[in-house]
């Protein structure tokens, strides 16, 4: 065993700046058109709601955390962004409709971002059925209910168009012990953004965008329960588990994820329909 195995591991989330948001000149990205960003409060959440204010449009952060939703709107306006946050539980359908409804105030919802996420670290046979129900909530019904009420926004829009990106993952390709709930919620994602990209006749166009693992308090907070449950140091989860097949030893930052988001809602990804940008470092696709 190396000196150090048993500490804890510190990875913080690296600061957004503006060096590293990906700027896109593109016609609807203007303070018309609306973008709701899920899980604003921080980690990926925060750094699409981030780049897409500094990329000129309307956002509209939701989050049941209120601190940290305000910290990413002071974020966002120091890029010289326009962001608004409505503090959301996407358990609650009332709170989602409130959410679409406030949205639509401030402009012609265009752009969707289905981002937030929860994690459980156990066995199937020891999963507790009410952590199911809560992460199929969050994870599956919320995305695919605001996507139900933001659909006919984006149709009533002046070209009809509007993009609809979701936060799939390495498991929505495969599946890692005592991540079951985790697994099929992504594998599920896939499926709801192909069924958007079937029905939105190339108007409508959605993707989902696969990642390794990304320095975030979600993916960091995973590293004791992981540990514990495969008898391993946490040294040995980030190194073994986490980056162990993958070829860039390295988690990628927030920011680099919410530029795919940017990405895909421009007019560069108008054949991106139904797709998903799988950017995890070579582990799906070159695993061994």
């Amino acid at each position: 065993m190396e000196d150090g195995d048993n500490v804890e591991i510190e990875i913080q989330e690296p600061e957004i700046v503006r060096e590293d948001i990906l700027f896109l000149i593109d016609r609807n990205f203007n303070s018309n058109n609306v973008c709701i960003v899920t899980g604003a409060s921080s980690g990926i959440g925060r750094a699409a709601a981030v780049a897409a204010a500094a990329n000129g449009l309307m956002t509209v952060g939701l989050d049941i955390d209120e601190e940290g939703g305000k910290e990413t709107r002071a974020i966002a306006r120091e890029m010289g962004g326009e962001m608004i946050f409505i503090k959301t539980d996407l358990a609650r359908d009332e709170d989602i409709e409130h959410a679409v409804s406030e949205a639509a105030k401030h402009g012609g919802i265009k752009y969707l971002a289905n981002i937030a996420g929860i994690q459980h670290i156990d066995s199937i046979e020891n999963f507790p059925m009410e952590k199911y129900d809560f992460m199929q909530r969050i994870m599956l019904r919320a995305p695919f209910y605001l996507s139900k009420l933001s659909i006919p926004h984006m149709k009533r829009s002046s070209d009809g168009t509007g993009v609809i990106g979701n936060m799939a993952s390495i498991h929505a390709h495969v599946c890692t012990v005592n991540k079951p709930v985790y697994n099929i919620a992504k594998f599920g994602l896939r499926a709801l953004t192909q069924s958007i990209a079937a029905e939105g006749e190339g108007k409508i166009r959605s993707f989902s965008l696969s990642t390794g693992f990304v320095k975030t308090h979600l993916a960091l907070a995973q590293v004791p329960d992981q540990a514990k449950q495969r008898g391993i140091t946490q040294k040995e989860v980030v190194r073994d588990v986490m980056m162990g097949k993958s070829r860039i030893k390295e988690m990628m930052s927030p920011i680099e994820v919410a530029n795919l988001f940017i990405f895909g809602f421009s007019r560069h990804s108008k054949y991106l329909i139904g797709g998903d940008l799988l950017f995890d470092g070579g582990l799906v696709l070159t695993y061994a």
